[in-house]
């Protein structure tokens, strides 16, 4: 769909991103008329952690930071990428001339991207400039909103802007496993594509079920921090790839593939025998999966019914589950640095049993997300900061429109 720029931005600085990628695409000799824009938001996660994986339910929220592009086209047959802070990538656009490119590389998000829409429309060469304010390894999920920005330009431009939202975030997700290499489940990008705040089930990950949701923060009196712990990513992958290889794994006693499959009660049953086979720690695991997905429920019914105080609750609740079963705040043998149990700890005794916290995302590292009431909001961002370091505790709020194309 396509946005004037006053319903997407407020902010002045906004502007000037697109403003300098349209300068440099008209430097590079394009006309100003034939010049497109597009954005797609990061994305926080309300409730429902690591949960898409396994099919279950979600709720998430597109967030005031994005990726944005400005795109012409060309005639050279190719498309080429110039994005800020990456080296720039250049494909062809016929995918048999492409050799494979690294994994986790910006390169391999375009080439997967195009691979995918090429056959779905007439693909034809671009020039694409890109910026994002999602920033790697803040926890609002950068490389979703990269794949939802690519898979929207191609789209409009290759497609005929046939493809509905959730077709977007399949495509990105697809990416991200098959080519980008990080195994992952299509939450961070349905909220991307979709926009405002959204419960997801994935019961079919072919066609998942959204529903939009109301979330006014600053009516019900809380500012939305998303505090970057100060710890990388690099080196965890293989932590994040264990979650849900355990639940496979646990899943495999059933003859099943995900925890959706497996009722509950068959679980629970043949306890003693899958902690022999599984480990206590998938059992666990799957324990949090169980609870977690009647939590997001209950989270969405608190929203219907405006009920911010028991949403709050289960957020809080979330987060023990996260810790404790999940265990997704420690890495394996880590002792001396735990900057995630850390950051949690710190928000909890600031906010001294008011709002509430929660690791955000797939965790060990990365982000915790804390719900602050706004009397005290100040407060508590420059305390953590204080501790964590200037700018690692960013105030966010809801944005209602997903992947879009805008107009200046």
């Amino acid at each position: 769909m396509k946005y004037a720029y006053d319903q997407v931005y407020n902010r002045p600085a906004d502007r000037s991103r697109l403003s300098a990628l349209r300068d440099a695409l008209l430097a590079a000799g394009h006309r100003p008329e034939e010049i497109r824009y597009f954005t797609a938001p990061g994305r926080t996660e309300l409730g429902g952690n690591h949960t898409d994986h396994q099919h279950g339910l979600v709720l998430a929220a597109a967030v005031d930071v994005d990726t944005v592009a400005a795109v012409a086209p060309n005639d050279l047959g190719l498309v080429r990428l110039w994005s800020e802070g990456f080296p720039p990538c250049e494909i062809s656009v016929d995918p048999a001339q492409n050799p494979p490119a690294a994994k986790e590389s910006a390169l391999s998000l375009l080439q997967g991207m195009a691979a995918l829409c090429g056959p779905l429309g007439k693909p034809c060469g671009l020039d694409i400039r890109a910026s994002s304010t999602v920033l790697p390894g803040g926890g609002l999920s950068s490389s979703a909103s990269f794949e939802v920005l690519l898979a929207e330009i191609f789209n409009v431009l290759w497609c005929g802007n046939r493809l509905p939202l959730l077709k977007l975030a399949e495509l990105g997700q697809r990416v991200e496993n098959d080519w980008f290499g990080k195994p992952s489940g299509r939450l961070d990008q349905s909220a991307s594509a979709v926009g405002g705040a959204t419960y997801m089930s994935f019961a079919n990950p072919d066609a998942p079920v959204v529903e939009k949701l109301e979330l006014d923060l600053d009516a019900a009196g809380y500012a939305l921090f998303i505090i970057n712990c100060g710890a990388s990513h690099a080196d965890l992958t293989g932590e994040y790839a264990a979650i849900p290889g355990e639940l496979r794994k646990l899943c495999a006693c059933f003859g099943k593939q995900v925890l959706q499959e497996v009722p509950e009660e068959a679980f629970y049953a043949r306890l003693p025998e899958l902690r022999k086979s599984c480990g206590d720690r998938a059992v666990l695991r799957a324990m949090h999966i169980y609870e977690e997905n009647r939590r997001v429920t209950a989270q969405r019914d608190a929203l219907r019914r405006n009920d911010f105080a028991a949403f709050l609750r289960l957020v809080r609740e979330s987060g023990l589950s996260s810790w404790r079963y999940l265990q997704n705040v420690t890495p394996v043998g880590a002792a001396a640095e735990q900057p995630m149990a850390l950051t949690l700890a710190l928000c909890e005794k600031l906010l001294a049993g008011e709002g509430a916290c929660r690791v955000h995302g797939g965790g060990f590292a990365g982000t915790a997300q804390a719900y602050v009431p706004l009397e005290r909001a100040d407060g508590f961002r420059a305390e953590m900061e204080r501790v964590l370091g200037t700018d690692a505790c960013q105030r966010r709020t809801v944005r209602a429109v997903g992947a879009a194309e805008v107009t200046l």
